[in-house]
Order: C-alpha cells, then structure tokens, then sequence
C-alpha cells in the first residue's frame, strides 16, 4: 500500500478509536505534542484526552463526507476531509459538519498525528471545490 493509502486507512480507523470513546485507543494516533485547533481555540493532547476519559466528550458518530485529500512530502502527510460527526459535550449534545485537516508526521514505520484542525464547514458547499 502506498503511503496516501495508509494515511486514509489510518485516519478511518482514528475515527472508529474516537466513536469508541476510548481515550487510550485515540491517543495510539497522536503524537505527544498533538494539538487540535477550532473555532474555540487550541486544546492540547493531555487536555483533549482528559476530557474525552471522564465522560466529558463522547462521539457516537463519526463519518467522512467527501473524498479525502491527501498530499504526501518525505516524511510529512497532510489529510484534508469534509467529516460529520456527533456525540456530547459536557452534557448537551452536539452534531457537527466540519473541513478537518490533519498533519501526519512519520515515527518510525508508523505515522502520527501532531496537529488537527477544524473549521464549521458553510451550509451548502460542495465537497471541496
């Protein structure tokens, strides 16, 4: 398999780690200093991690909405995908429709994520043109 095709592969499976709500599975894909940016701002590994353990952030649903993107240099791949998702935050539930861009870093003969970022995505557009 190529390395866009693992990057895709590994990004489905990231995926099925965050609906599983299983803060030790998610964290198998990031790296230690992993960070996601959003609307609200950064959050760090250790916190998002901390959040999703005590309950606080639940996923139930988690699916790609367009084809993925995804351009690789050397040891660097950028993973670029319209997702849906859906779950409870802190109690009140959430449905989201977000762009996600994730910047995986080779370690070893494995990739890791080491930045997340996602943006709402507008009502209407089209899967990325």
């Amino acid at each position: 398999m190529d390395d866009k095709g693992e990057i895709i592969e590994l990004a489905l499976a990231w995926a099925e780690a965050i609906v599983s709500n299983d803060a030790t599975a998610i964290g198998a894909f990031m790296a230690d200093d992993w960070l996601i940016v959003g609307p609200d701002g950064a959050t760090a590994k250790a916190d998002f991690l901390g959040l999703v353990a005590s309950g606080d952030l639940t996923h139930d649903m988690m699916r790609t909405a367009s084809e993925p993107r995804v351009e690789v240099h050397g040891a660097t791949a950028v993973y670029t995908a319209r997702v849906t998702n859906s779950g409870h935050f802190r109690g009140p539930r959430f449905t989201a429709d977000e762009w996600t861009s994730d910047v995986f870093v080779r370690d070893g003969a494995s990739w890791k994520c080491v930045l997340s970022h996602v943006t709402p995505a507008a009502k209407g557009t089209a899967d990325g043109d």
